[in-house]
């Protein structure tokens, strides 16, 4: 069994998300999915989640094509993450090119690219305007 692993906020889902999660679970058999924490999120984008993190866990484990989700507490710890789950993929969207190559020497990385034209943090921003 080949095991994909990937990691996001998810917060605010859309279709952007579901593309990368099913390209993702077609890298290999078994997608398992790193959620960003509530604090995590603060510290890496300067914001809250517009949603708790129970309620975006929920929401990506409903997903048929994710087999399994766990929460990502630290960006230091992707390694010891991707070992935990002995996956043999990490998959992250192309804008975050070539900085997780380091861990070449435990499984593959793969750079899928984004959905045109759709991002959360463009849907917030846009949200914000509307108020």
């Amino acid at each position: 069994m080949r095991k994909v692993i990937t990691f996001g906020t998810f917060d605010v889902f859309h279709v952007g998300h579901i593309n990368i999660l099913k390209r993702a679970r077609a890298q290999g058999d078994h997608l398992t999915v790193g959620i960003s924490s509530d604090e995590l999120n603060q510290s890496k984008k300067g914001r809250a989640p517009v949603y708790p993190l129970s309620s975006r866990m929920e929401i990506i484990q409903s997903l048929r094509f994710v087999d399994a989700v766990f929460v990502e507490e630290s960006l230091e710890k992707k390694r010891e993450y991707i070992q935990q789950h002995n996956a043999d993929v990490l998959v992250m969207g192309n804008d975050w090119e070539g900085r997780f190559d380091e861990f070449n020497d435990i499984c593959e990385v793969v750079y899928l690219p984004r959905t045109p034209s759709i991002s959360t943090t463009e849907i917030i921003e846009v949200i914000r305007e509307v108020k």
